[in-house]
């Protein structure tokens, strides 16, 4: 779940960290900062303080791009550990994530022996270090540095690790009252090769942690590796996938002429043609799929280094694929992408005409056997392996002979291909052709739509 994001407050937690900003650059620094921080250009530089520019620069900014402002004052600026943390909580509170009950973290703190991971204790203390505040920004500045929770972790965990239990080291790190995506974090991050080099061991502790997690509805899923080690990540069970995309085939212009250069790798090419179709081929990651992510690609296998250019050019591109005789279908693609246009990059990527199944033959030819709903009208790939598919019926769906004549054949088999998706871990919408036909009943329709799918807040 997510809940919706605290936009003032992540104003004015921006605003606290701009106030020691300002003392670390100097006013000519300021476009470039801004700029990189996603934040409107400050003022002139003919009077105001630098403290001022920067509060008026904040001021200038939408509230659909804190979030990206956010990210990259998290990415790019050294924080305190409170500080990153409660700006991180808010972001992160606004997004996809689990939520795990104070009982069942304390019962999995209970029975979670750190041996395997103490191994490492360097591993082990630097992740401590990135979620939790140990205490190491606290000093006394009249005489030596105070004791932090991190001295006190090195001596009472790692050194002499009979001295604590788990269950108290959780406690020492505010782990049981944290916000759930930090907790969810904490999970990955222990499970993660980075901190655990060590299969079995990472294995041990997936174990450990899913059988708690499981009465929840939650469990740690490995999806994909790195450096030949599993990846895991924590995923609500009955939604989406266990398995993440490897091609998607999208903004078709004609039905793909597809081989394999490859069958024991999934390797495919389009053989001829190939300029009538787009295949995303990069890794999809635990975020799904967004716009940001396809610009990339689009622009690396473009060759395009301008991001204003390979936005036009990419959008223009999959817009060509839209079939010209349904509005609506061109309504729902605009409008998605008008709605979200001050954070575009933040969104899921909207891929039109996107081949769901694929058969060299027709259904003519294949008969009975035949796959259904082979192609759809969109796809959108959401965190946790959600797989939306959107539809926008037209009177083609449910009618022949150019739609004198109801037709149940058609219809039933409609519906039976939405099943067959269901049940493979897809969500499917349909939208009647007539709720989208106009662009203003549309936006009605489409706003609250998309932000609930989206988990985001109204705009």
């Amino acid at each position: 779940m997510a809940e919706q994001m605290d936009l003032p407050r992540l104003r004015s937690l921006i605003e606290g960290v701009l106030i020691t900003l300002y003392q670390r650059y100097r006013h000519q620094d300021f476009p470039e900062l801004c700029e990189r921080l996603h934040l409107p250009p400050p003022p002139p530089n003919n009077g105001p303080s630098k403290h001022e520019r920067l509060k008026a620069s904040l001021r200038a900014c939408p509230e659909s791009r804190l979030a990206q402002v956010a990210e990259a004052i998290l990415d790019s600026e050294p924080l305190v550990a409170s500080e990153r943390n409660v700006l991180q909580d808010v972001v992160w509170l606004g997004r996809h994530h689990v939520e795990i009950p104070g009982r069942t973290r304390r019962e999995l703190a209970k029975r979670f022996d750190l041996t395997d991971h103490l191994v490492y204790p360097d591993r082990f203390l630097a992740l401590l270090g990135q979620l939790w505040d140990l205490g190491d920004d606290v000093s006394d500045v009249w005489g030596p540095q105070s004791c932090t929770l991190r001295d006190d972790i090195e001596r009472h965990v790692i050194r002499f690790p009979d001295d604590w239990s788990t269950e108290y080291l959780f406690e020492q790190l505010k782990a049981f009252e944290a916000p759930h995506p930090r907790f969810g974090r904490f999970l990955e991050g222990l499970a993660s090769p980075a901190i655990l080099p060590d299969e079995q061991a990472q294995r041990r502790f997936v174990e450990l942690a899913n059988h708690h997690l499981q009465p929840i509805g939650a469990q740690l899923r490995q999806e994909g590796e790195a450096d030949g080690y599993p990846l895991f990540h924590l995923a609500q069970l009955g939604r989406g996938t266990a398995r993440r995309p490897r091609n998607l085939i999208f903004a078709t212009l004609g039905k793909p002429d597809i081989r394999f250069t490859s069958a024991l790798d999934n390797d495919i090419e389009v053989a001829e043609r190939a300029d009538q179709v787009l295949v995303y081929d990069h890794a999809v990651g635990k975020d799904g799929l967004l716009w940001r992510d396809l610009l990339s690609w689009w622009q690396e296998t473009r060759d395009i280094t301008d991001p204003a250019e390979a936005n036009r050019s990419l959008y223009g591109r999959m817009q060509a694929s839209l079939p010209r005789q349904s509005p609506g279908q061109n309504n729902l693609f605009w409008l998605y992408h008008n709605i979200y246009k001050e954070n575009l990059g933040d969104v899921p990527a909207l891929l039109p005409e996107i081949w769901v199944h694929w058969d060299p033959r027709t259904i003519r030819e294949r008969g009975a056997r035949a796959l259904q709903n082979l192609r759809m009208d969109f796809l959108m790939l959401l965190p946790g392996n959600r797989r939306v598919v959107l539809e926008v019926d037209g009177i083609q769906h449910y009618t022949r002979n150019g739609g004198a004549e109801p037709d149940s054949a058609k219809y039933a088999a409609t519906m039976a291909g939405d099943r067959d998706l269901k049940l493979q871990g897809y969500e499917v919408f349909r939208f009647g052709h007539d709720e989208l036909c106009d662009r203003d009943r549309a936006r009605a329709v489409l706003t609250p739509f998309f932000h609930a799918l989206l988990e985001l807040p109204h705009a």
